[in-house]
């Protein structure tokens, strides 16, 4: 297929490159050129807009920082309505707000374009390995057409129900994942703080029933003192704010929520914007003074 790919940062590079090895041409767009080179290099075309994404592909893949960025990429004057004729598909795989996705695809309708809100789980790694979990929503017609795409890039893919269902699903993975993550955190401060060793307190709850991916995963990147960014403290702010803001818009209270996007916002305020979001055992061993590493 003619496909366009726009946002070629950290997860949609590898992306990217898993459709051109499918087999698909791929037209290409970012903000900044050092993203547009990596492509053209393994193949890609270099648009010089993401009008002329729209213009030049079938399904455009889009996955960007955060709601308005998505807006000015899908309806700026330069965005892809302006290049796209009817029945392209727009795959939005950027976590953003639900009401706004659904705000996108009732402008599109007017001009015979298709949304398929698609946001991912795995972080770096899942985006390198193809083996993301994709929650979309949309029209169900348009997720059976694009379901070997997402194929190419997942393994996990549900069709979650109309537009902005994928969105939905995706804010609930990230609260699971954060108050999961605080979790991890507070048993490793508690283990140090009574004398036990974190590691040993790993190895002895993991075939257990408080087994889950933070903890096999992030617990000994804690210990390690282990930081790099396999999915950002900015990146994970930004999604708790969006939970919390459709929780706002039902009057639903989303308590454990809140206290870690606090938690979030304290790690940032400390210069932690840019680690992966197991530092946030840093404001715990902060609150408890307390340091985990061994």
């Amino acid at each position: 297929m003619r496909l366009g790919f726009i946002g070629l940062g950290i997860m949609g590079q590898p992306m990217a490159r898993h459709l051109l090895a499918a087999g698909h041409s791929l037209t290409v767009w970012n903000r900044s050129r050092p993203g547009i080179d990596a492509l053209v290099t393994g193949g890609a075309v270099a648009a010089a807009s993401a009008a002329a994404v729209g213009a030049a592909s079938e399904v455009v893949f889009t996955i960007v920082g955060d709601s308005p960025d998505v807006e000015a990429v899908a309806l700026g004057p330069e965005g892809i309505a302006a290049g796209a004729a009817p029945g392209l598909v727009h795959v939005d795989m950027t976590t953003m707000a639900p009401a706004v996705t659904r705000a996108i695809a009732a402008r599109y309708e007017e001009q015979g374009i298709e949304l398929l809100d698609a946001p991912v789980s795995g972080g770096e790694g899942g985006a390198a390995g193809a083996t993301l979990s994709i929650m979309a929503g949309g029209k169900r017609a348009v997720f059976d057409r694009c379901l070997p795409l997402l194929e190419v890039l997942g393994k996990s893919i549900t069709y979650c129900g109309p537009s902005g269902a994928g969105q939905t699903a995706k804010l609930c993975n990230q609260v699971l994942v954060s108050v999961t993550n605080l979790a991890v955190c507070e048993a490793l401060v508690l283990a140090k703080k009574a004398g036990v060793s974190p590691a040993t307190m790993v190895e002895a709850v993991s075939g257990g029933a408080a087994a889950s991916w933070q903890l096999l995963n992030l617990a000994p990147k804690m210990i390690e003192g282990d930081f790099r960014p396999g999915f950002k403290v900015r990146h994970q702010r930004k999604d708790l704010r969006l939970a919390l803001d459709a929780a706002r818009e039902s009057d639903l209270p989303l308590p454990a929520t809140a206290l870690v996007a606090q938690l979030f916002a304290a790690l940032a305020a400390d210069g932690g914007g840019e680690e992966g979001t197991q530092a946030l055992v840093k404001a715990l061993e902060k609150l408890g003074n307390v340091r985990v590493g061994e």
